[in-house]
């Protein structure tokens, strides 16, 4: 099937990305619908903005608005409730179905097909995605044109094998064109690969003699059985496995005719040697790609060696990330139909990768797509024994200077400013953006560190790999610099703010709950200048969690623990160049901790700080300065309060917690368990 990917996708779909619903000025989070449209028309193009385009816009509009007025739900209120995937996925089904429908031959033009989604909802701003066949005068054509019908659009080539071949030898003639390559496996590779023999061990293979197809379909996938079981693993109880087992089993077995006849001799013959040529196209045009490039590497590929060649393209191009998915095989995008964790969501690997722009430049304001429901679902699972062993406690400050407990005090209407101390590592961020989110249906987006987003080239450890930070990227994290923070707060949005940044992230021995901030009052004019509301907020917990046993200046006097970390230091994004003092010392460092038996977090979140009509006020130094120190006072309380009172939390112990859940049932969520009197 792989080198077989033509044939299993005979041909690509046009499908351009729909606009996602963004966040309104209330923070609240509208309706959400996939971002990827999809067209199987034959021939013509995907989408049509001719004409009607400008009465399609107004529509658009007119739905919008009235979405906003609408009062919803909050559906992530739940996370254990929303559903796993979109509701209009497709599945292994669907694929094959449709697979049978493209391999009629009946005379007509070519045919667009993509395995991803379909959405009904689309923008008439949204970018271009192709899922390419391998026709690359049709598809130059196809990315030509509609490159003249909207030069300020990007056009996103999604490419698998061969497929990702072709994107190549388009991007190579095509330097000016705006054009962002998204390639699984590719095939460039086809020489180093087990597939080249092959080639003269089938031209001499009678027509009659059988072709072993599990056999090709493990090549592909890896074993076909362990597919099956790896889609239905930790989907429930023992029934509910094996009908879906058996399912995914009945679906196979009755389409292998199908496949059979994709996959005659003649038909593998004549897929390796396009291989071979698509291979050797795509490397001899390689130097003139100019194009933006995110490449999916299966871990477990047998038929091409797509690590080695995923890491020769990134040294190759200039403009290349790589994403990894050590489980899985060749044909990345059948997991688009499975079922299971290593379940391939197309979108969310972009979103997470930045890579999904509107205009020629990322936009981290007007580009921001919100997380959807299985996306949040995903997040929340992943980090569910996070919330188990921490069971936070949040406080929060009403207009009245009411202390109550939850959230009741955010403001829903942005632009608010969260302001707060930085604990160790930064462990206290997942759960203040997921409790948050799902208690009053607000998406915090965090002003982080660069290094989270810019690649580091020849990485080495202990640097981070980007990948690490996707998820991240997905919740709405942006790079600090002051044009991000003006975009946030002109757009209204909820944004979180460390002042402390690095050096209070990564404190020494004895430094827990001490700010450092720096002297000059960063924030408060930009946050003025929106009238946003500014929540400083406090958190404890990180000493009841670990305990720094190696810190920045015992590791500095290890030699080989110095040299790395300056070089990880000097190979990182520099912040406050012009700082002194405390505040100006981030070597990049991580101190070795020793574990502790779990407590438990606190976050107090204190009375809203109104700025609204004191833009003019604030221009004054003086004023400003006595704006910061009170925010900074605000927050040395707030941590002052969470220390005392946590002495009287008769729950502030794991083992206190689980006897509390085990002898209350229905006390299941961390974040509703009792703690101290307020």
């Amino acid at each position: 099937m792989a080198a077989i990917s033509a044939s299993t996708y005979p041909a690509a779909g046009v499908s351009p990305f729909s606009q996602r619903s963004a966040t309104s000025s209330s923070g609240g989070i509208r309706n959400l619908s996939r971002i990827l449209a999809v067209s199987t028309e034959r021939g013509g193009r995907g989408t049509g903005f001719g004409e009607n385009g400008k009465h399609e816009k107004q529509k658009l509009n007119q739905k919008v608005v009235k979405e906003e007025s609408e009062v919803k739900p909050n559906i992530y209120a739940n996370p254990e409730k929303l559903p796993e995937f979109e509701e209009d996925k497709k599945w292994l089904k669907d694929y094959f179905e449709e697979c049978k429908e493209m391999i009629r031959s009946d005379g007509g033009p070519p045919r667009w097909f993509s395995p991803f989604e379909c959405s009904s909802f689309t923008s008439p701003d949204c970018p271009l995605l192709l899922f390419l066949p391998e026709l690359v005068k049709l598809v130059e054509r196809t990315v030509r044109s509609e490159n003249y019908r909207s030069p300020n659009r990007p056009i996103y080539l999604v490419g698998e094998s061969i497929g990702a071949c072709l994107a190549i030898s388009v991007a190579a003639p095509n330097p000016d064109m705006d054009l962002i390559l998204v390639l699984s496996n590719p095939a460039a590779s086809f020489s180093q690969s087990q597939l080249q023999p092959l080639i003269p061990l089938l031209e001499m293979m009678p027509d009659e003699f059988p072709i072993n197809l599990p056999y090709i379909l493990s090549l592909a996938t890896g074993n076909p059985l362990t597919v099956l079981m790896d889609n239905v693993v930790k989907k429930g109880s023992l029934p509910q496995i094996i009908g879906e087992l058996s399912q995914d089993l009945a679906t196979m077995s009755s389409y292998l005719p199908v496949l059979a006849d994709i996959v005659p001799r003649q038909t593998l013959l004549w897929k390796l040697n396009l291989l071979k040529s698509g291979s050797a196209c795509a490397n001899s045009c390689l130097h003139a790609v100019k194009a933006q490039l995110l490449i999916l590497c299966s871990g477990r590929d047998q038929l091409l060696p797509s690590q080695e060649e995923s890491q020769r393209l990134q040294k190759a191009l200039l403009d290349c990330e790589i994403r990894m998915f050590d489980e899985s095989g060749h044909f990345l995008f059948l997991l688009c139909f499975s079922i299971g964790e290593d379940n391939v969501d197309l979108v969310t690997i972009i979103k997470g990768a930045s890579f999904y722009r509107r205009g020629k430049h990322f936009d981290c304001a007007s580009d921001f797509m919100p997380p959807t429901p299985s996306e949040f679902k995903k997040l929340h699972d992943s980090i569910s024994w996070v919330l188990t062993a921490t069971s936070p406690v949040m406080l929060s400050t009403l207009e009245d200077g009411k202390v109550v407990r939850g959230l009741a005090g955010i403001p829903s209407e942005g632009p608010v400013l969260f302001v707060g101390y930085h604990m160790l590592m930064g462990f206290e961020v997942i759960p203040l953006v997921v409790q948050i989110m799902m208690e009053r249906n607000i998406l915090v987006r965090g002003i982080a560190h660069p290094a989270m987003f810019v690649r580091v080239k020849d990485r080495r450890p202990p640097e981070p790999e980007l990948s690490d930070f996707d998820i991240l990227r997905v919740m709405g994290a942006v790079p600090v610099s002051a044009a991000n923070f003006y975009k946030l707060m002109s757009s209204k949005s909820h944004a979180l703010l460390y002042p402390g940044g690095i050096r209070e992230a990564l404190h020494r021995k004895g430094e827990e709950y001490k700010l450092f901030w720096p002297d000059k009052s960063e924030f408060v004019r930009m946050a003025a200048r929106f009238g946003a509301k500014i929540i400083p907020f406090g958190v404890v917990g990180e000493d009841d969690f670990a305990e720094i046993i190696l810190d920045y200046n015992d590791l500095i006097k290890i030699p080989w623990r110095r040299e790395e970390i300056e070089r990880v230091t000097s190979r990182t994004a520099k912040l406050r160049t012009d700082a002194s003092g405390e505040i100006a010392n981030q070597q990049m460092h991580i101190p070795w901790v020793l574990p502790k038996f779990p407590g438990r977090f606190y976050y107090y979140f204190g009375k809203p700080i109104l700025t609204e009509g004191m833009k003019v006020e604030l221009r004054e130094k003086k004023k400003c300065d006595e704006m910061y120190l009170h925010i900074k006072s605000e927050v040395e309380g707030r941590i002052d309060f969470l220390k005392n009172k946590r002495e009287k939390d008769p729950y502030r112990n794991l083992l206190s917690r689980a006897l509390y859940q085990a002898s209350h049932p229905g006390s299941t969520s961390p974040f509703h368990l009792p703690s101290f009197d307020l």
